[in-house]
């Protein structure tokens, strides 16, 4: 019996952003790649989005203060 992880109801939405949004992100946030948070590139949430180490990725999750809280991480070697 299998399942895809990132389609359960507990994991937020996750995907890879564009190098272009990528530098708006690093440009909002007066934040470098190196100055994110890591996520390893074998994490289950991400193993259909095909995502290499450097590339960042959004993370979308319910907030019930927020309505949409979203994060970002930075996929490291793993």
């Amino acid at each position: 019996m299998s399942f895809t992880v990132s389609k359960h109801s507990l994991v937020p939405k996750h995907s890879k952003v564009s190098d272009a949004e990528k530098q708006r992100v690093f440009a909002q946030y007066g934040v470098t790649e190196k100055e994110l948070p890591k996520m390893v590139k074998g994490d289950p949430a991400i193993a259909t989005l095909d995502a290499q180490p450097g590339d960042v990725i959004k993370i979308e999750r319910p907030s019930q203060t927020a309505g949409l809280a979203i994060y970002y991480r930075v996929v490291a070697n793993g």
